[in-house]
């Protein structure tokens, strides 16, 4: 299994390097927020705002950047995939790729927020801990959510209205856990907060390889 999973990563990091244009569309759409937001309110947000704004931002952009992960495939190719790998070795291979590709993004958005908004952080390393952490739980809840939506009509749509609940509770706690890292000393990280995101992120996590197989045999 950890073959095909790396042969599949491989596989999406080959399409995501002939389709272009989709990553650099989402960089295109963060730089314009970023210094549009900059631009129109400066010295005038706080840094709790400018958290704030950071992740809403980041949320529009992980759910068109996690979207394409089952919706960009055709039938065809599903149904060869399907004949290839196990359901299991699909959704661990698709979950780490957006994991790697939502931190990427988020960290460029992050230096770009930095450059242009004039975010003072107290703990850059923490920051990006929590970066980490917010990939790996977004990630974990709109990958499956992606698979479910695909099946049905106007997947868009179906993606955003059954990510939302899932998604509010962890957006919550990353303001939380980031506006510790981003405005107070490491000392005062919210170490239990953090915890629970990674345990609400497992938890994603193996319900998605105990519930995609079902998903995947229609």
């Amino acid at each position: 299994m950890l073959k095909d999973i790396f042969t599949l990563i491989k596989k999406e990091l080959l399409i995501e390097w002939k389709q272009k244009y989709a990553f650099n569309g989402l960089l295109l759409y963060m730089l314009s927020m970023v210094v549009v937001i900059s631009m129109a309110f400066v010295d005038q947000l706080e840094p709790q705002t400018w958290n704030i704004i950071f992740w809403l931002i980041m949320l529009f952009v992980a759910i068109n950047a996690v979207a394409k992960s089952f919706m960009g495939e055709g039938e065809k190719l599903q149904m060869y995939l399907y004949g290839l790998v196990s359901p299991e070795a699909i959704i661990i291979a698709k979950f780490f790729y957006n994991v790697g590709l939502l931190f990427v993004i988020s960290l460029i958005s992050f230096y770009l927020f930095v450059f242009w908004g004039d975010m003072n952080v107290a703990s850059y390393g923490r920051f990006t801990l929590v970066l980490g952490v917010g990939a790996i739980a977004i990630s974990a809840n709109l990958t499956l959510v992606s698979a479910i939506a695909a099946k049905g009509e106007n997947t868009t749509t179906l993606l955003a209205v059954l990510s939302f609940p899932l998604l509010v509770p962890v957006l919550l706690l990353l303001i939380e856990i980031s506006e510790a890292a981003l405005t107070q000393t490491a000392g005062n990280f919210s170490n239990d907060s953090l915890q629970v995101l990674l345990g609400m992120a497992l938890a994603m996590i193996i319900a998605s390889v105990v519930l995609f197989p079902f998903i995947w045999k229609e």
